[in-house]
């Protein structure tokens, strides 16, 4: 383990200068205190000389530049008003306020032609105790090539103070650069998020757009982040009223908190929905490893709900493992969380999550603008698997999973493992049972329970590559057809089937 990355006494000073600010505005009249928007600056260079996880890859390339902003104010924290239900009507009042300084990590297009108008702000994840994008890398594809602002907003306090990890957040990190931030607790998160897209559209200071025009700010949250997005849309937004639209991916049954604290988790709503009534829409998009712990949230989906269940998918995946590894590493080396999956084991999920937050992405876009709700997709069913492949029932089954090669699954044994693992799920290829994890139990993706089954027969299935590359064509267009992927994406999986060498 390296040594703490911190300077002694400097949680004290922090916390003793948020506690005085925070008293100088309560002290102030309530219209003083009304009409004071979040102020943009510029952060020092620091000791690193970059953004806390600055892309590795070279952003020029796509036409996009990086910068960083810092914001600062006084946040708002919410407490409940009458009773939360399970249909996510629910009213706060304010609780408190408290003087804040946070930031935003910002990527967006150098020649504003290229500027598509939709700006995605994504709560940056805090579960591994430094703060990662996750929805950034699943759609990391669409984001660029079609022209998208994306913003990550540090907005809760592990991510800036640090936790129980190595790196003691932001301000341990570069003492240099993010010293002087102020995060007075995950209560004000909500409101600190809020005044982030506040400061998008009408910028006071430096603006982090670089004169691009917003005109539709999509909030995004994955997993942890998710479950904050879930109670943000219900409860905060109808205060807010900031954001146009919600990409909920990855959350479970019970939102998160309204005052931030994980022990407050016992007394949210037991399943909290999403409210139907919102003027603005909500895409929630669930993996095969969220749905066991999030179905019982499931509701009919409406013209400003709609819901997908995702079969050979898992939490996280390969495909976000390996956009985000050069940029994690970059920051903090060594110190990135880690699967710890057990050795011997299979390999991650590396299954048409992407795609299918691609194609979520553009939907969500155009319908905040107006346009068409996005199509429904039938429930995902994990308890019972087809007995011949080891995959899920139902869902919505991209090519990977309609003509398959492998075992896509968002489930796997943790015996053994760490923490994280299980949220990688694992694909087994089909090659003759002749993997280390073949065992026919529960480590075995293609055959977890007995009785024992034989992994298929890759020539049998596709008895010439032709007869596969066909297959894969016309899942492709029939998915394009339902809207569930899109015709870009469509092209690529096409063209890495007639590139493979199955079938025959």
């Amino acid at each position: 383990m390296r040594p703490p990355l911190r300077r002694p006494g400097r949680r004290v000073v922090a916390a003793t200068l948020a506690a005085a600010l925070s008293a100088a505005l309560l002290s102030a009249p309530p219209a003083a205190r009304a009409a004071a928007g979040p102020m943009i600056t510029i952060p020092p260079a620091g000791d690193h000389g970059f953004p806390f996880l600055a892309a590795a890859e070279d952003l020029g390339s796509f036409g996009y530049t990086e910068s960083e902003y810092f914001i600062s104010g006084t946040a708002t924290s919410y407490a409940k008003s009458g009773i939360w239900g399970s249909n996510g009507r629910w009213d706060v009042r304010e609780s408190g306020r408290a003087a804040y300084k946070s930031r935003l990590l910002v990527r967006r297009p150098a020649d504003p032609a290229r500027f598509n108008g939709t700006v995605v702000v994504e709560w940056l994840n805090v579960s591994g105790q430094i703060e990662l994008s996750p929805d950034y890398w699943f759609a990391r594809d669409e984001l660029l090539r079609e022209g998208y602002a994306w913003v990550g907003v540090s907005a809760q306090s592990v991510g800036v103070n640090g936790g129980l990890g190595e790196v003691e957040g932001l301000k341990g990190w570069d003492p240099a650069r993010y010293g002087d931030l102020i995060h007075p607790g995950d209560a004000y998160s909500y409101d600190i998020f809020s005044q982030a897209g506040q400061a998008l559209r009408a910028p006071d200071g430096p603006d982090p757009l670089g004169g691009l025009e917003p005109r539709t700010l999509l909030a995004d949250g994955e997993s942890q982040s998710a479950g904050f997005m879930t109670t943000y849309a219900n409860a905060v937004h109808p205060v807010a009223k900031v954001y146009d639209g919600f990409m909920i991916h990855s959350n479970s049954a019970v939102a998160s908190p309204i005052s931030g604290e994980l022990i407050d988790v016992l007394s949210m709503p037991n399943p909290s929905r999403i409210r139907t009534d919102l003027p603005v829409p909500t895409f929630v998009v669930l993996t095969e490893t969220d749905v066991p712990g999030a179905f019982l949230a499931r509701q009919p989906d409406t013209d400003r709900v709609v819901h997908w269940e995702l079969a050979g998918t898992s939490h996280g995946d390969q495909w976000a493992f390996d956009m985000g590894e050069a940029t994690v590493k970059k920051s903090v080396g060594s110190a990135a969380p880690r699967a710890d999956c057990a050795a011997g084991s299979a390999p991650f999920n590396d299954g048409p999550g992407h795609y299918s937050m691609n194609a979520a992405l553009r939907l969500l876009a155009g319908w905040a603008r107006g346009g068409p709700t996005p199509p429904s997709g039938p429930e995902l069913n994990t308890v019972f698997r087809d007995p011949r492949t080891g995959l899920a029932a139902g869902g919505i089954r991209l090519p990977d999973v309609a003509v398959p090669t492998r075992t896509l699954t968002g489930m796997r044994d943790t015996t053994g493992s760490g923490v994280f693992c299980g949220l990688y799920g694992a694909r087994d290829p089909w090659n003759g049972d002749a993997d280390p994890w073949d065992r026919h139990d529960d480590g075995d993706p293609s055959d977890p329970s007995s009785p024992r089954t034989a992994e298929p027969v890759l020539s049998r299935l596709y008895p010439t590559h032709a007869d596969y590359v066909a297959k894969v064509r016309d899942a492709a267009r029939q998915s394009v057809n339902a809207g569930f992927l899109l015709p870009e994406d469509a092209a690529a999986v096409v063209t890495a089937a007639e590139n493979s060498a199955v079938g025959g």
